[in-house]
């Protein structure tokens, strides 16, 4: 079946509630004029429960079925970005060197759709629980409302949750089973040294010197410690050091990023790298701390709720436009959390060509918010079917 016919109905309110989301961009934790309208557009519908303060500003929300049943999750993340907007639109963002980049106002669009139609429809068993999320660009909110306890709490079984993807066919679905985007940590490293007279170099203990050293030697990790057939990438993507041209500085600052997907490779990059800021350090003879913070697990796809995923996502967009064996991602998301708690799937919905995520032009293609509102209302349907 192509998008639900009713949820199709929705398209403009759609639009007007996602264009809304654009214009009030909110960052990590501090979602309150998002959640406020979430929360104002659930009671219209007349959903069955309302549990907000989750995660600070996360919301749960529960539709109840007919019959008994299990509970399925359907997760939206809500925060934007720090990014200055530049896209020229009537629904540019209000809130100065805020946007939304990655399309997060979408996603609570499509969720508040699918919302509307299975409050109005319910057919289904058992429960839904629509859970509305800060923090996913920075903080991990989804890890935030695991350990508040919302899967034993909502007594939910499976979990379910999609992402734009600028650049592929619009309304087209990507997945695959098991490892679909990879664990994230970030390094610092701050070196001490002694400062002195450029002209003078004798009599310094040179930091900028030690950290284009250490940043050439952190690239061996990945070409000479790990097995080449597995991914990884270390990246280093700020040297902060020296104020004018003939000071040599007291210190230097490194930062940069880990991805992985086997926690054994996580563990000996973290080794390695210890190993290496400390030997060259001695060699250059400075001070260097390194601070590895372990960020977001990798995401992990139940293989049997990714096939049905997919099956659901063929009824939405036919076959020729589902993929489900696109391999790897080197990026990284918190939903990650909530599939280490419970199975389920992570999907990408094509949005068509425009700019990528990240990028102060990117927009939102409301196009694709009845098609994914109807994956998460079929989703639901075809899980806990009445009868």
């Amino acid at each position: 079946m192509p998008v639900v016919n009713r949820i199709a109905d929705y398209a403009a309110d759609m639009a007007t509630w996602r264009q809304h989301l654009h214009t009030i961009p909110e960052l990590e934790f501090e979602c309150h004029e998002t959640a406020a309208f979430v929360v104002e557009r659930l009671r219209e519908f007349g959903v069955d429960e309302l549990h907000d303060g989750i995660a600070k500003t996360g919301i749960v929300a529960i539709i109840n079925g007919h019959g008994e049943g299990p509970t399925i999750g359907l997760r939206a993340d809500m925060d934007g970005l720090p990014i200055p907007e530049e896209t020229g639109l009537d629904y540019a963002s209000t809130n100065p060197g805020k946007m939304h980049a990655c399309g997060h106002d979408g996603h609570t669009t499509m969720l508040l759709g699918a919302a509307r139609y299975l409050a109005e429809t319910r057919n289904f068993r058992g429960r839904v629980a629509l859970i509305f999320q800060p923090a996913e660009e920075n903080g991990g909110g989804a890890g935030v409302m695991v350990e508040e306890g919302i899967m034993d709490r909502f007594d939910i079984s499976q979990v379910f949750a999609l992402h734009n993807d600028p650049g592929n066919a619009e309304g087209a679905f990507y997945t695959t089973p098991g490892p679909i985007m990879a664990a994230v940590d970030t390094f610092h490293i701050n070196i001490q040294g002694v400062g002195g007279h450029g002209a003078m170099p004798h009599q310094t203990r040179d930091p900028v010197m030690a950290a284009c050293g250490i940043a050439q030697a952190i690239q061996t990790i990945v070409s000479r410690n790990h097995y080449a057939v597995e991914d990884l990438v270390v990246s280093v993507t700020q040297i902060h050091t020296g104020t004018i041209d003939n000071v040599i500085p007291d210190t230097a600052y490194l930062n940069g990023t880990v991805r992985t997907f086997d926690p054994q490779v996580q563990k000996m990059v973290m080794e390695r790298m210890t190993q290496i800021v400390q030997g060259q350090a001695a060699s250059y003879g400075v001070e260097a701390d390194l601070d590895y913070e372990v960020g977001y697990p990798a995401t992990i796809n139940d293989a049997g709720k990714c096939a049905f995923a997919a099956e659901v996502a063929r009824e939405i967009s036919g076959d020729d436009r589902v993929v489900d064996t696109i391999g790897r991602d080197m990026g990284a998301e918190d939903f990650s959390y909530m599939l280490q708690a419970r199975p389920g799937a992570y999907l990408f919905l094509g949005q068509g060509e425009g700019a990528g995520l990240h990028h102060p032009k990117y927009n939102f293609n409301d196009e694709i918010a009845p098609v994914g509102a109807s994956f998460f209302a079929r989703i639901v349907e075809k899980a806990q079917p009445l009868g």
